[in-house]
């Protein structure tokens, strides 16, 4: 009798559990509810294109400073890797001999002149004898020609005197450019010549730099023909630099120059752009990255990068969440990056939920419970009256 009553209440309590736990198995096939994803609602926009070249930095502007005279060097009068203006006097050459040959120069003047002013005197005495018919005319013209000689000695005596005093001049090394100077080549007690192959400094103007990259040709084609004009509309074109350490550079730069030239080898061309370096953060010879503009992708989508894969082909795909709520796989096709987004240009359309996180629990065909990222997914506690 026990066991009889046992098992009637046995039996109930089992269907009363089946009856429970029947509708939650019926919510999913196999018996488990909806995955929760998080999607992206996708909106088309238009995207600027730009493309990354490799280039170096170069300076400006630059001079190699060289002794113009042969002499000693007797001090070095800056300060290695300072600014210098132009004019500033960086080394001193002995300049004994340059001002000896100053005064004998002087000297020579002083003596052409005294010659000239006693030939001018002649030159009027015999014109004042040959007026009154005392002197013949054959003197007048000898003192004439010897007037006229004396001053053209004069005028090469005072040539020689300037070149005398721009040699000495020279003795002062000055610097012909305003910038930075690097270390010194030479020090003092050297023997340096006018004609000496390696200087003794040299001056870099940083401020601005300029950038050289190299670029294909068909895509300079592109730019003189006023194609990218049209596609680049009204986007402002600041040409970018990203710094070898992958970091943003603070000053935009802009398109100066393109060398008239393709490289036979490689079919490449080489651009200039100029960047202002107030910080001189900037230095000749450094690698770094231009991103130029190329264009705009009309009604684009900006996907986030770990919504896309690859499928056994290698093209792009995403997983996407229709009004069904199931999922679905779209192929892509893909531009070019954007920071941590892909622009993609086909593919999907206005207002299609990509999945961007959860995707190994969704497979293509699957109903999922789309959350949009970014919402608030606190679940609120039920209430009791």
């Amino acid at each position: 009798m026990f066991h009889a009553s046992y098992r009637r209440r046995a039996v109930a309590t089992f269907i009363a559990l089946l009856t429970v736990v029947t509708p939650a198995l019926a919510q999913q096939p196999g018996g488990r509810p909806p995955a929760a994803v998080t999607v992206v609602t996708m909106q088309p926009r238009d995207v600027p294109l730009n493309t990354t070249l490799p280039g170096r930095v170069v300076a400006s502007a630059e001079a190699e400073v060289r002794p113009q005279v042969n002499g000693i060097i007797t001090e070095r009068s800056f300060i290695e890797g300072e600014p210098v203006q132009e004019g500033d006097v960086l080394f001193h050459i002995d300049p004994a001999i340059y001002a000896a040959a100053v005064a004998q120069a002087q000297a020579a003047v002083a003596q052409a002149e005294a010659q000239a002013n006693a030939a001018v005197r002649e030159a009027d005495r015999l014109k004042e004898l040959a007026s009154r018919n005392v002197a013949s005319d054959q003197a007048l013209d000898a003192a004439v020609a010897a007037r006229d000689s004396a001053e053209a000695s004069v005028q090469a005596a005072r040539a020689a005197l300037q070149t005398a005093q721009i040699q000495l001049d020279y003795t002062k090394v000055r610097a012909r450019l305003s910038g930075e100077i690097g270390r010194a080549l030479t020090s003092a007690g050297a023997l340096v010549t006018n004609s000496q192959a390696s200087p003794l400094a040299v001056i870099r103007n940083i401020d601005p730099v300029y950038v050289d990259v190299t670029q294909s040709a068909a895509e300079l084609l592109d730019w003189r023909r006023g194609n990218t004009e049209k596609r680049l509309g009204d986007t402002p074109r600041e040409v970018k630099l990203t710094l070898a350490d992958g970091s943003d550079y603070n000053h935009t730069g802009t398109l100066t120059a393109a060398e008239p030239d393709v490289d036979q080898q490689t079919g490449v061309v080489v651009l200039r752009m100029k960047f202002a370096n107030p910080e001189k953060l900037l230095l000749p010879g450094m690698y770094v990255r231009v991103v130029m503009p190329t264009g705009v992708a009309k009604g684009a989508f900006l996907v986030p990068q770990e919504a896309v894969s690859r499928n056994r082909r290698g093209q792009p795909v995403a997983l996407v969440v229709n009004a069904d709520n199931i999922v679905e796989q779209r192929d892509l096709s893909v531009l070019q990056d954007r920071g941590s987004d892909w622009i993609v240009d086909s593919g999907l359309a206005a207002g299609d939920r990509v999945i961007v996180k959860g995707v190994q629990k969704a497979p293509v065909g699957a109903t999922v419970a789309p959350q949009e990222l970014g919402a608030d997914t606190d679940a609120k506690s039920p209430t009791t009256d």
